[in-house]
């Protein structure tokens, strides 16, 4: 059947979710509210349910109706992001929050305090109205963040209720995953024995608070040099080592082309460019590269762990998987541990979301899945032990 046009077949409609996930959008202009909205309802997953002007109402607004994710802007009238994020927190503790923030220095710093204060996601919002309606990155971006942290809010209310959700780790639109088994691999003989000359990190949906978590334990007792990849912008990055720095006691800064690796540094991949490890003059060093992004990201995990194999050999990388949506890690670490590596992922329940390691989780080329809190004692015991 065609349209009243002429124009060929119509598309049936996809059918309404009867059970989509519930959105709050809270942004201080009308103008913005309305076009997040709109963006976001372009997906029959998600439904808005209410959209407000500051944080106070968003709080008031909480108390009355089920969210399942919130859109919050950072700078506004009345109550700020900052300080409504623990508010909203305290009436809907399930409820995942996704930071709009500017790509300015400020904004990134603030983001930064937003996701330790509780906020489980940012996303770079675009400086103007015209911006907002015509990029389609940002907002297939935010469709895709909202999805996949509404999913998790389910699953976290589900198991506050008893009930029991299957597991469901999220991956990029369009891709799927059969559930299957999760099972550890055992160590190549002497693997574990060995004390690792690197420790290489991939994260990104929920990852800065779960950096800050682990990196804090690895400030004593652990010399080698920590290699980590999270997904995001550039600026971000920048803040992000500054942050690490100041909250975890270590030397953590934005890596830069041709910068050599060494002891008791933690080298931050920068925004829009993939961070990896060659060998030049007998050294190895970093080089930063602007190859397409893998896994619709770059930085990407996967080749920095491609790279870390090639220059420091198999045996002796300790590589971990942090919170984040999608699979990137899942090659480039298999490859680490078909060279006698060690793996370390997070496990479902303390992750924001459990795609990027629930990703090596099922593939079974885990040495070790464990909740948040125990992976920096983890890595901390077996960087330290004797050589």
């Amino acid at each position: 059947m065609s349209d009243s046009l002429g124009r060929g077949p119509l598309t049936p409609a996809r059918p309404a979710n009867p059970d989509p996930v519930r959105v709050m959008v809270v942004d201080d202009s009308a103008v913005i509210r309305g076009l997040l909205t709109r963006a976001l309802e372009g997906d029959p997953d998600i439904r808005v349910v209410t959209s407000v002007g500051d944080g106070q109402m968003a709080v008031n607004s909480l108390q009355r109706n089920s969210i399942d994710v919130i859109v919050l802007d950072i700078e506004m009238p009345v109550m700020d992001g900052l300080t409504a994020i623990p508010k909203l927190l305290a009436v809907a503790p399930q409820v995942k929050i996704i930071m709009a923030s500017t790509l300015t220095l400020r904004g990134a710093d603030v983001s930064i305090r937003c996701l330790s204060a509780g906020a489980a996601d940012y996303i770079p919002k675009p400086t103007s109205t015209r911006e907002i309606g015509g990029a389609e990155d940002f907002k297939r971006e935010l469709v895709a963040k909202v999805k996949a942290l509404g999913a998790a809010a389910k699953r976290a209310g589900s198991r506050s209720r008893g009930e029991i959700r299957p597991l469901t780790p999220a991956l990029p639109l369009g891709l799927k995953r059969e559930v299957g088994p999760i099972v550890t691999r055992p160590a190549p003989a002497g693997a574990l024995a060995a004390k690792p000359d690197v420790i290489a990190i991939g994260s990104s949906t929920g990852g800065p608070q779960a950096l800050f978590e682990v990196l804090s334990h690895l400030k004593a007792g652990v010399s080698q040099p920590i290699l980590i990849t999270q997904h995001m912008p550039a600026t971000f990055t920048t803040i992000l080592a500054e942050h690490i720095s100041r909250q975890c006691g270590i030397d953590a800064r934005e890596a830069k082309d041709g910068e050599p690796i060494v002891q008791n540094r933690c080298y931050i991949a920068p925004g829009d460019f993939h961070m990896l490890v060659v060998q030049r003059g007998g050294a190895n060093v970093i080089a930063l590269s602007k190859d397409p992004p893998e896994n619709f990201c770059r930085p990407a995990v996967d080749p920095m762990m491609r790279s870390i194999l090639k220059a420091f050999g198999g045996r002796k990388i300790l590589a971990c998987i942090l919170t984040g949506m999608g699979q990137d890690g899942l090659k480039g670490c298999t490859d680490v541990v078909n060279g006698g590596g060690t793996l370390i992922a997070q496990d479902e329940a303390s992750s924001v979301v459990w795609g990027m390691p629930g990703a090596v989780a099922q593939a079974g080329i885990c040495n070790a899945i464990l909740p948040l809190k125990e992976i920096g004692p983890h890595i901390r015991k077996l960087a330290s032990r004797a050589a």
